[in-house]
């Protein structure tokens, strides 16, 4: 993949003053705020979110933004850590200096990485993944509160992960919750801006994009495996989202 592919995938500023900065609604964003040596503000954006604007009054840090594509292509468990990460807080705080240090370490690694001039994917994903996995450890080790709304939200997000493949009706994931689906939907609409059927529409179409790229799956396999009762009923869908038919989309790529 070349550096102008990655630099859609992945970004790394210093400083930024506004959400126009960040990638497409499909785009986790983090900012770090090195207060101190003992003492680190991490501050989330998850899918479909924008940063709050307190974020944009702070003088130095460093924002970590990457395409949703990126954790999908492992496993699905550590997609669901990363949700988890993303959607449990907005912000978090490391006090521990020996935890901090590391963090900065990986922090550094990815900057010299995206900045090189031969930036490579493997590299920048692996990197990436590294310091995922310490911000789940970090934060699965202290305990914030978190308001029951929210707690919603990452159940269904958590249940959509793991079932929208097998079932897109919302009323499934409402039952599952133990909430109507009226309730559900003011809940993701407060919180993301969109419902349940926007966000497994949306969950189908990144799945879509990622299989048509990524294997040779025809577009009738492709259509039966999301749901579909016809190619041409996900060909309409697809097109309506990204502007393109199914086969145009893969051949651009």
């Amino acid at each position: 993949m070349n550096k102008k592919s990655l630099n859609k995938k992945i970004q790394i500023t210093e400083n930024f003053e506004s959400n126009t900065v960040l990638f497409s609604e499909n785009s986790m964003g983090i900012y770090f705020e090195f207060k101190s040596e003992s003492n680190l503000k991490l501050h989330f954006k998850p899918l479909n979110e924008v940063f709050n604007k307190d974020v944009f009054t702070i003088n130095k840090g460093i924002l970590l933004n990457f395409e949703r594509e990126l954790i999908d292509e492992d496993d699905i468990e550590y997609a669901l850590d990363v949700f988890s990460l993303f959607n449990k807080y907005p912000q978090f705080e490391i006090k521990e200096t020996l935890k901090i240090v590391q963090i900065k370490k990986i922090v550094q690694l990815l900057e010299n990485e995206f900045y090189s001039g031969g930036m490579s994917h493997i590299m920048l994903k692996t990197l990436l993944k590294v310091l995922l996995l310490h911000l789940i450890r970090y934060q699965n080790s202290g305990f914030l509160e978190q308001d029951l709304s929210q707690k919603r939200v990452f159940q269904f997000l958590e249940l959509m992960e793991t079932h929208f493949l097998d079932n897109t009706n919302a009323s499934f994931y409402a039952n599952e919750i133990g909430i109507s689906l009226k309730r559900l939907n003011q809940i993701l609409k407060e919180k993301l801006n969109l419902t349940a059927k926007q966000i497994i529409q949306q969950r189908q179409i990144t799945e879509a994009k990622r299989r048509l790229v990524r294997s040779k799956i025809t577009t009738k396999e492709l259509a039966f495996i999301l749901g579909f009762d016809s190619i041409s009923s996900f060909s309409r869908f697809f097109k309506k989202h990204i502007g393109v038919s199914p086969s145009a989309f893969r051949q651009q790529y």
